[in-house]
């Protein structure tokens, strides 16, 4: 077998993923049928570069389905900002609203750090609008417990 070709093992391995996924991407179409060698899936360097993409997407919060547009806008021959900054620009909200999510709850357990209550019946942290709603639908802590 070519030594510059990676088997589906080394490709699923190299990217920490499942052999199935590495098939399942081939089935939406997100990475292409590879050729094969004896009946065997070889994977070459684009395939490489596909998964790398395919990986920072997936980290950076972007859905198979939106790496997949990213990766069809590069194959028909699209400049690649025009996909990515479209993809990001409707992500950006997204992301925003799970920061906002992760600082009120940030801001809730600080607070619960500093809880001395003996009972969650008398403690304010769980009182019906200790958690109030933001203008942007996320909970935010209100402070106080009772001492």
């Amino acid at each position: 077998m070519d030594a510059t070709t990676l088997s589906i093992g080394q490709l699923a391995r190299r990217f920490g993923v499942n052999t199935s996924a590495i098939r399942f991407y081939e089935a939406r179409g997100v990475l292409p049928e590879p050729r094969r060698e004896g009946g065997r899936r070889r994977y070459d360097a684009a395939a490489v570069r596909r998964m790398e993409v395919l990986d920072i997407a997936k980290r950076a919060g972007f859905s198979l389905d939106e790496a997949r547009v990213l990766l069809q806008g590069a194959d028909a021959g699209t400049p690649a900002f025009e996909s990515l900054r479209a993809l990001a620009t409707r992500k950006l909200p997204e992301v925003e609203a799970l920061i906002a999510r992760a600082e009120a709850t940030h801001a809730w357990l600080l607070l619960a750090t500093g809880c001395s209550c003996t009972s969650l019946d008398v403690c304010a942290l769980f009182e019906p609008g200790a958690v109030t709603p933001q203008g942007d639908g996320w909970p935010a802590a209100r402070p106080g417990c009772r001492p």
